[in-house]
């Protein structure tokens, strides 16, 4: 528990700011209220939902804001408006999904802390988590900073590492770094009060950005090297065609395998394990046919059993 009360403004959006904000309230802070992306429409129906963070904030019993913009416009007008008489000590944010304007930066009295999954300057932007699986990065990391004007350039105040496993997918590395998260808030929270920051600046020599990910990024191309193809699998999902049928590749691992046969074809029945473009091999452990839930590849092939010569192929369309 946190020896001084502190008022703190919210900003999160997806479940991978929901530990944060747990962690916060069950930590004594005075959660004043919570800022959210507004409510998008999901799912068969296509009916507006609620972001993760509003339902949480809603079972605490927090207030919630859904300005469509925190920088023009009548919604950004009340916002800042609403800060101002809230006049909190601190704003967190984790994956909010707005840019912050320089007046709203500056209205708290420890300033804005941004919570971003990634050891800062290396991939700055969306999309940190799968960027370090496609670069095979062997550690990534949450760093905590002093939020600035530039794109995730502020000033760090907490860094913590974690390894990147050879069969991590984005899906397990986001859940871990969700909850390391929280860790490195109450951490920085705890130097902030205790007035021991020691803010470090980025080199910027070092950076680089996460740019955004497409659709079209996840399908396989089998005559890529194994490395390439596992990496995607990983950290985006591998759409490809199998039997005539769209399957999806949701996790896999790249050992020292090697074969003569053809790019994207089964040389293991038992694992549905393939060769790729440089003769060496992928195994896939994770796998969704159209229309199915995704499961192990080997209870997959109880009911879909495959046959030694068999291939994968690339998604031609849609």
């Amino acid at each position: 528990m946190m020896n001084t009360p502190v008022s703190i403004v919210f900003m999160g959006t997806p479940d991978f700011s929901v530990p944060t904000l747990d962690a916060l309230c069950e930590n004594g802070c005075n959660v004043q209220a919570v800022f959210t992306q507004p409510d998008r429409p999901r799912g068969r129906g296509n009916k507006l939902q609620p972001s993760p963070v509003k339902k949480r904030a809603q079972e605490l019993e927090i207030p919630v804001y859904q300005p469509t913009s925190l920088r023009k416009g009548e919604d950004a007008e009340q916002a800042f408006s609403v800060l101002k008489e809230l006049q909190p000590d601190l704003i967190v944010v984790i994956a909010y999904g707005q840019i912050l304007p320089q007046e709203i930066l500056d209205l708290p009295k420890y300033g804005c802390v941004n919570l971003h999954a990634s050891l800062l300057p290396r991939w700055r932007g969306a999309g940190p988590i799968q960027r370090c699986i496609l670069a095979g990065d062997e550690k990534t990391g949450v760093t905590s900073m002093q939020m600035a004007a530039g794109l995730d350039t502020g000033d760090m105040l907490r860094v913590a590492e974690t390894p990147i496993a050879p069969d991590e997918t984005a899906s397990t590395l986001h859940d871990r770094l969700s909850e390391l998260s929280a860790k490195v808030m109450l951490d920085t929270l705890q130097d902030i009060l205790a007035g021991a920051l020691h803010p470090v600046k980025q080199d910027d020599a070092l950076a680089c950005t996460a740019d955004k990910l497409t659709k079209n990024m996840s399908r396989l191309d089998f005559n890529l090297p194994a490395q390439k193809i596992d990496r995607t699998i990983r950290a985006l999902t591998g759409f490809a065609m199998l039997g005539g049928k769209r399957v999806k590749l949701l996790g896999s691992i790249c050992g020292g395998e090697t074969s003569d046969a053809a790019p994207g074809e089964i040389v293991d029945a038992a694992t549905m394990r393939f060769v790729c473009g440089d003769g060496k091999c992928v195994t896939p452990l994770v796998i969704q046919a159209e229309g199915s839930k995704a499961m192990a590849v080997k209870d997959y092939l109880r009911g879909h059993p495959v046959t030694l010569g068999e291939r994968f192929s690339e998604v031609q369309n849609g």
